[in-house]
């Protein structure tokens, strides 16, 4: 009974089970630890992304047996969790306790961060929501993004409601800016060659051709000489609008408070 009650709860994490605990007999490999283990599985995610990433795989790169790995970790999944926490490390945290804290700058230095994070490793997008995320990086991160929110002067109730407005734009945006740094690598182009052709090839479609004829007039109007300034130039517009709304709707309960 008690198995199948746990078999119905979400997953474990390897930040509560901490070092492997199944051993798979012979002696502790030299030469490897989790650190290491875990610098080369964010490079193979990095290099050959989240559908070819295996345990074989990950064990050819260190040249040792796979048997090895598992002195370290129990299973594939814990890897992956490690590698999502050590790349969630590479962010540069604003200091929200500090005096000369501004939450505008704070917030546009968090939703840079992470944007950068998630076009710089496009793996992170599909892993996000799949563990626990309770790893030091990732607990540092949700720390200082929800005292800088706090920060705003929103009310408690509307806290979590700003922290996802503007951090769930962040991620769709730099999850499909990932997907189109992606695609264009697998298809030896750069960005901008990529986006042109695609450009062309959806120009061609005839049921597309009204669709095309308005987003051409948008896209000249936005500007930008190449795809990367017209991402960045719609990004921080975008964060400014989501920012301005925040200060909008802190006046709002503000209002609606005194007048209760």
């Amino acid at each position: 009974m008690a198995k199948a009650a746990r078999q119905g709860q979400s997953r474990s994490s390897v930040w509560l089970e901490g070092t492997a605990h199944r051993r798979r007999g012979g002696s502790q490999p030299s030469g490897l630890d989790r650190a290491r283990i875990t610098e080369v599985t964010v490079r193979l995610l990095d290099a050959e992304g989240l559908a070819k990433f295996s345990m074989r795989r990950l064990a050819a790169e260190l040249n040792v047996t796979a048997m090895s790995v598992y002195w370290y970790v129990d299973t594939k999944d814990d890897l992956l969790e490690l590698a999502l926490d050590a790349v969630m490390g590479e962010m540069v945290l604003p200091d929200p306790e500090a005096d000369d804290a501004d939450w505008r700058e704070q917030m546009r230095a968090l939703a840079r961060g992470y944007r950068t994070l998630l076009v710089r490793h496009p793996w992170v997008s599909a892993l996000v929501g799949t563990f626990l995320n309770i790893g030091p990086n990732n607990l540092a991160f949700s720390r200082v993004v929800q005292r800088v929110m706090r920060r705003t002067g929103l009310p408690p109730k509307r806290l979590t409601s700003g922290i996802s407005a503007v951090f769930q734009f962040v991620y769709g945006y730099g999850t499909l800016e990932g997907h189109l740094s992606t695609r264009s690598m697998a298809a030896g182009m750069t960005i901008d060659e990529y986006f042109q052709d695609a450009v062309s090839a959806v120009t061609e479609a005839p049921q597309a051709a009204d669709v095309m004829r308005e987003s051409r007039e948008l896209m000249e109007a936005r500007g930008g000489e190449t795809v990367a300034e017209m991402l960045e130039r719609d990004f921080e517009f975008a964060l400014e609008l989501l920012i301005a709304g925040i200060e909008t709707m802190v006046a709002r309960e503000t209002e609606a408070a005194g007048e209760s």
